[in-house]
């Protein structure tokens, strides 16, 4: 009898700390820069997989509309944590000075910002562009891009005819002919087209990181506030978010189902190669194979600071360390392969 009542007790105290376990788990909310898409599966896969979990953490994703959306999010406190451009990263902090909010791991290497043209309107590589149809929506990060790699290859401006068009309309006026080429994500515009039902080998993909852009792409972001005051969490959150990342590179299919489960009317065939063209493209580059994920090089940031400013005029004077710190990183990042 009085081993049952033990054993009941052991079983009852069992229960009250896995309880406890589950409500000590930490909530943040995530911020994306973009919609339920492939680039963004390795974060529902690192909570399918258990390394938000592992980490104490319970993470909330939310969907973004653009590279600026989760800036503002994540410098008002109400997300802890975004997904976004640091160029654009970069221009907010310099129109808002002293705002909370900065990079502390560099996920795409290289950025998705390209011309994604057609072969049979004339448009393989840059020197194509003269004399041709652009089709860019104004708000576009590819297209705030363009002057510089315009300059880098150059390019003139004048011979380019720049047709405004919306986000919606970009590819299929492509896909109609009605524009050349047009500015955007590489991983995006490439595969909208193959949607409409352009041949594959009449995409050209230029990808400006390829030619003279020396621009870094998205980052993880914090609430500078929160880190200071959260710093274990946040490198616990980073460390999952660079298991997510390894374990989607090892297995793109089960990153594809994790985001389906969040997003049924994706084309899960469609998402994964739309990942894995980011994943080789913009994420596992040969720097990152070579000194891990999420780390930037101080002399290339320099640079890239630099060359914003010949599409952009800095109200104050640049400050790199306002822009990125690696102060939650791991020495020599995270290894992905």
């Amino acid at each position: 009898m009085i081993r049952l009542i033990a054993k009941s007790l052991a079983v009852a105290l069992l229960g009250v700390l896995a309880s406890a376990s589950s409500f000590a788990a930490t909530k943040i909310q995530f911020a994306l820069d973009w919609k339920f898409e492939g680039p963004s599966a390795p974060y529902f896969l690192a909570i399918d997989n258990g390394h938000f979990a592992a980490a104490g953490l319970d993470v909330e994703i939310s969907p973004g509309k653009g590279s600026l959306d989760a800036i503002p999010k994540v410098a008002t406190g109400a997300f802890p944590v975004g997904f976004a451009d640091i160029n654009s990263l970069i221009k907010f902090l310099d129109q808002n000075p002293g705002a909370p909010v900065t990079a502390v791991m560099m996920v795409y290497d290289k950025p998705p910002f390209a011309v994604v043209g057609r072969k049979s309107l004339g448009i393989s590589g840059p020197s194509d562009l003269e004399g041709s149809v652009l089709g860019a929506p104004p708000p576009d990060g590819a297209w705030a891009q363009f002057p510089s790699f315009a300059k880098a290859n150059n390019l003139d401006m004048d011979k380019i005819k720049v047709e405004p068009v919306g986000f919606p309309t970009r590819e299929p006026m492509l896909a109609e002919g009605k524009v050349d080429s047009v500015t955007g994500f590489s991983f995006s515009s490439y595969l909208n087209l193959v949607r409409l039902g352009v041949p594959e080998d009449d995409i050209s993909t230029i990808l400006m990181a390829d030619h003279g852009l020396q621009l870094y792409g998205n980052a993880i972001i914090v609430n500078t506030e929160f880190a200071a005051a959260n710093a274990d969490t946040v490198k616990d959150f980073l460390g999952a978010v660079a298991a997510g990342w390894k374990d989607a590179i090892a297995n793109p299919s089960a990153a594809a189902d994790a985001l389906v489960k969040r997003n049924p009317a994706a084309d899960a065939a469609l998402e994964q190669r739309r990942l894995s063209l980011a994943i080789e493209a913009n994420v596992l580059t040969d720097n990152v194979k070579a000194n891990g994920m999420g780390g930037i090089d101080n002399a290339r940031f320099a640079a890239a600071i630099e060359q914003l400013s010949e599409t952009y005029e800095y109200k104050g004077t640049p400050d790199a360390s306002l822009y990125f710190t690696n102060a939650y990183l791991p020495s020599g990042g995270f290894a992905l392969n």
